[in-house]
């Protein structure tokens, strides 16, 4: 395993049908590639308390989310990770959230271009999420 410190983290969400980028202000975090069989990647972001509500609404309905993070410094290339939040600890005025997922192996422009192809298509909301990872396994095989 390999550990990175967290800069910065955005949630990407789509209102309007348009892509938002929500930041999360984040007090500190960590990154870790496991290494595993499978390419999982955790995250672990130390934020405000604030959150709480937010992320308790996506543990619940096991919401699959587009995260793009800064490692290590700020001046580093966004990486986009799909993750799920797999589990939220409540420290005084401040909250631990541990997202878990596989990072997204192409340049952001690709990414963009893929998801205006598919909102394009007429996908939405879970559809849309469902279909990108489908495209994306396809072209791993």
């Amino acid at each position: 395993m390999k550990t990175f410190k967290l800069v910065s983290l955005d949630i990407v969400e789509e209102k309007n049908e348009d892509l938002t980028q929500r930041r999360i202000k984040l007090y500190d975090g960590l990154i870790i590639n496991r290494e595993d069989d499978k390419g999982r990647w955790v995250v672990e972001a130390y934020v405000d308390r604030d959150y709480d509500e937010y992320f308790q609404t996506i543990l619940e309905h096991e919401e699959e989310l587009m995260i793009q993070v800064k490692i290590t410094k700020s001046s580093n290339r966004l990486a986009t990770f799909l993750v799920k939040v797999i589990d939220t600890n409540i420290i005084g005025d401040h909250m631990n959230v541990i997202f878990m997922g596989s990072i997204v192996d192409r340049q952001r422009e690709q990414i963009e271009k893929v998801l205006k192809i598919l909102m394009d298509e007429g996908f939405q909301g879970d559809e849309l999420l469902e279909e990108f990872k489908r495209r994306g396994d396809k072209q791993r095989e």
